[in-house]
């Protein structure tokens, strides 16, 4: 594939006018199919790999917070990228996550061409599966550069999606717990 992707970014940037032979852009296309796969490797993982067993028996049904993930994406509309923070907490029921875990299915679903407001319900129904908590919230922040770089330019603007599941959908005081904890 980075043989195929090479060669298409050469050809990308001799439309776009460039000479691909000049000395800053000599190793470009390489460089740029290497940089691709990188950001679109979450198409290569599976929930069960990233989880990776780490599932613990835990006496514990207070709510539990990771806040301040961060994440870079791509949009699939423009193949630029939005970037944030993602909050997600969640109410076991016997079994805890290891916490690493929650950044790697973020980055999992991240790494894929998609919208937020998809990525944002990815991770929720996967914290979901892997816990099988009595609720899921999740709260991503974004800054989409194909808003602020292109388009209307709004250097400013941001977008907040959110995705709340079982008891963080029924009962306002946990969901405004979860909202409360992470300062929102």
């Amino acid at each position: 594939m980075s043989d195929d992707l090479t060669h298409h970014y050469s050809q990308i940037l001799s439309i776009l006018g460039e000479d691909t032979k000049r000395g800053g852009l000599v190793d470009t296309p390489k460089r740029a199919a290497k940089a691709m796969q990188f950001l679109t490797n979450g198409y290569q993982k599976n929930l069960s790999d990233v989880v990776n067993g780490a599932i613990f028996e835990a006496d514990t049904d207070e709510m539990v917070v990771i806040q301040n993930i961060e994440y870079y994406s791509l949009c699939e509309h423009h193949i630029l990228p939005f970037i944030g923070q993602c909050h997600i907490a969640y109410l076991p029921k016997g079994k805890v996550l290891g916490l690493s875990k929650f950044a790697r299915i973020v980055d999992m679903y991240a790494r894929r061409l998609q919208i937020q407001e998809g990525l944002t319900k990815q991770i929720a129904d996967a914290v979901q599966e892997v816990t099988g908590a009595a609720g899921v919230g999740v709260i991503m922040e974004g800054k989409h550069m194909c808003m602020t770089m292109r388009g209307v330019q709004k250097q400013n603007s941001s977008m907040v999606t959110s995705v709340m599941l079982g008891a963080m959908r029924k009962s306002d005081a946990t969901r405004n717990e979860f909202l409360r904890l992470i300062g929102k």
